[in-house]
């Protein structure tokens, strides 16, 4: 819709990661240098955590983008609250094992051999979990089992946690030792500033194309920074919202104004009716007898109206009639003289 509109070659902020979209802000090229130091060790964890939206799963798709592929075996698991047999059952199937109705023995074997048969055609097994934070103590624990299956000194697994900041508090957690000691590299992706917001939103811009139709102001800047904390999946969701605005009232120039009012509709949307707040009002029986009173004196005075125009209107035909009855009369007499 707005694309065209704009002249733009696809839509600048679309919500699912592209790694054509990347965004090096200082926090994700420092993330990024974190990710490739842990995949040249080739083994245990690396953990990146974030807030909602911060970027981690466009951060890994990115580092895919730049791999040798054929050299790679990648599987993603977007974890649940499952149990650990459940997750080892996950892992299987994310790498495409049978794992039906297999024991916890069976699909370790599995996974072993598999792993085993990757690392002899010189290809390496990555293991990508997110939301991390989902995972319970003793699902943790059987990934950080899965770090144990080796050939020589080298393990056959290497995973990536990816997760909300509460995981840091799982990892703190008691019985968590062994995992720490595995883990390679480790960072934190906070959100980005006020220049690296303005500096997020024109990359994006020019990555589809923009030629500088629509502009924004300094004041549009600072606004789509103060409602969205410079996360990126907020960045997205604003600016998707303020362009498509601009398609339907034909805007080629943004403000503060118009980002604001954008961000008070989204948050109108978001909000709960106060029917569904659980709090209902006492019925106010006084002022309803007050309003159906009213409601019946006017009901009343229109009935009253209506009554009048209908014998105006009767007194009218009746003079019309009248009137065309002498009209004719006269026609008459003049037909016989």
């Amino acid at each position: 819709m707005y694309a065209a509109f704009y002249h733009l070659r696809a839509k600048p902020f679309q919500l699912s990661p592209d790694p054509g979209f990347f965004f090096g802000s200082k926090g994700h090229r420092r993330a990024m240098s974190y990710l490739e130091y842990g995949l040249h060790q080739g083994e245990g964890f690396i953990v990146i955590t974030g807030e909602i939206g911060a970027g981690k799963t466009t951060l890994v798709r990115n580092l895919f983008s730049r791999l040798e592929t054929e050299h790679l075996v990648a599987a993603q698991l977007v974890s649940t609250q499952l149990d650990a047999e459940d997750t080892l059952r996950m892992v299987a199937a994310a790498f495409g094992l049978p794992h039906e109705q297999a024991s916890k023995a069976v699909l370790l074997q599995k996974l072993e051999w598999f792993l085993a048969s990757c690392k002899a055609q010189g290809k390496r097994a990555l293991l990508v979990v997110d939301e991390a934070q989902n995972l319970t103590p003793r699902a943790v624990e059987e990934l950080r089992m899965l770090s144990n299956f080796q050939s020589g000194d080298k393990s056959l697994l290497q995973s990536f946690l990816l997760g909300q900041p509460e995981f840091r508090y799982t990892m703190q957690g008691e019985g968590m030792q062994q995992l720490r000691q595995r883990v390679i590299a480790s960072y934190h992706l906070g959100p980005m500033d006020g220049d690296e917001t303005r500096a997020y939103i024109e990359h994006r811009l020019h990555r589809a194309g923009w030629d500088g139709d629509p502009v924004f102001s300094e004041e549009a800047f600072g606004a789509i920074y103060a409602n969205t904390d410079g996360i990126p999946r907020k960045i997205n969701v604003l600016c998707d919202r303020l362009m498509l605005m601009g398609y339907l009232e034909e805007m080629h120039a943004f403000d503060g104004a118009a980002v604001n009012e954008v961000s008070r509709d989204m948050q109108k949307e978001m909000s709960i009716p106060p029917a569904q707040t659980g709090l209902i009002a006492a019925p106010d029986l006084e002022g309803a007898y007050e309003r159906e009173l009213e409601a019946q004196l006017g009901l009343a005075k229109l009935n009253e109206r209506i009554s009048q125009m209908e014998q105006s209107v009767s007194n009218v035909l009746k003079l019309l009639r009248e009137v065309l009855s002498l009209a004719r009369v006269r026609r008459l007499r003049g037909e016989e003289e």
